[in-house]
């Protein structure tokens, strides 16, 4: 098992191995995908899902990242040494990403600080934690190694559907929550909400989803193996109620 380098908004470092225990016997698939792979959590949990292995994500930022933690590693790391936790230097990553110019490792090391230094992953504000920022670097290598054989896509989520889509493919989904779309950099609409759906409904492989409990979900999903599931609230104290929703 290993932690992801970044944390980031619906993160799934506490349901990780809930998730992973809910798969179907590894004999009855040869091909995982990750339709949103966010910060790769569930991905990470195994040294090996299948013999193929697709992460993909619709942020392009994001998928910057991953392939540079795949082929430049070391290139990151050197991009990224020198930095410290501080307000300026958060900044300073967010004008950047808004200028041409810089190289796909630059980018990615300044996604990195952007993401490692901002309040509870949102990108936007800075996080002021006492935490060194170097230490948040030493799983980079250990990521790069387990991505080696891992086929990194930048699609939208129908199109990866219907490339990847065979009876012996398991895909794991953690879409946008319903209500919490403007979280995200990406788009995702009340209408994608169904079209997901749709596509769900005739897909030949087998799929698992996570959700928030929400009766929308649980009404759109109601023809599924609906699971309710809660873990410790990361913005608050208490429980947070989500959905694991699966076709098998």
């Amino acid at each position: 098992m290993t932690n992801s380098p970044i944390p980031r908004v619906g993160g799934k470092k506490l349901l990780r191995k809930a998730i992973c225990d809910r798969f179907p016997e590894a004999q009855k698939y040869d091909r995982y995908i990750e339709v949103f792979g966010g910060a790769a959590w569930v991905l990470l949990c195994k040294d090996k899902h299948a013999k193929m292995e697709v992460y993909n994500d619709g942020d392009g930022e994001l998928v910057n990242l991953m392939r540079c933690l795949k082929y430049h590693c070391e290139e990151l790391k050197k991009e990224i040494s020198g930095i410290y936790n501080s307000r300026e230097m958060f900044f300073d990553a967010l004008e950047q990403l808004q200028c041409r110019g810089f190289t796909d490792i630059q980018r990615a090391a300044r996604y990195f600080i952007k993401m490692r230094l901002s309040f509870g992953a949102n990108g936007n504000e800075y996080g002021c934690s006492k935490k060194p920022f170097q230490k948040s670097t030493e799983y980079l290598s250990i990521v790069s190694q387990r991505f080696t054989s891992v086929i990194i896509e930048h699609k939208n989520y129908d199109d990866l559907i219907k490339v990847y889509d065979r009876s012996t493919a398991l895909f794991y989904l953690d879409p946008p929550y319903y209500g919490t779309e403007k979280m995200y950099d990406v788009s995702f609409s009340y209408d994608d909400h169904i079209k997901l759906k749709q596509l769900l409904n005739s897909i030949k492989g087998m799929f698992i989803l996570s959700y928030n409990d929400d009766p929308f979900i649980r009404d759109l999903y109601r023809d599924f193996k609906i699971e309710p599931i809660d873990r410790n609230n990361n913005m608050s104290s208490g429980r947070y109620k989500e959905l694991l929703i699966k076709n098998y």
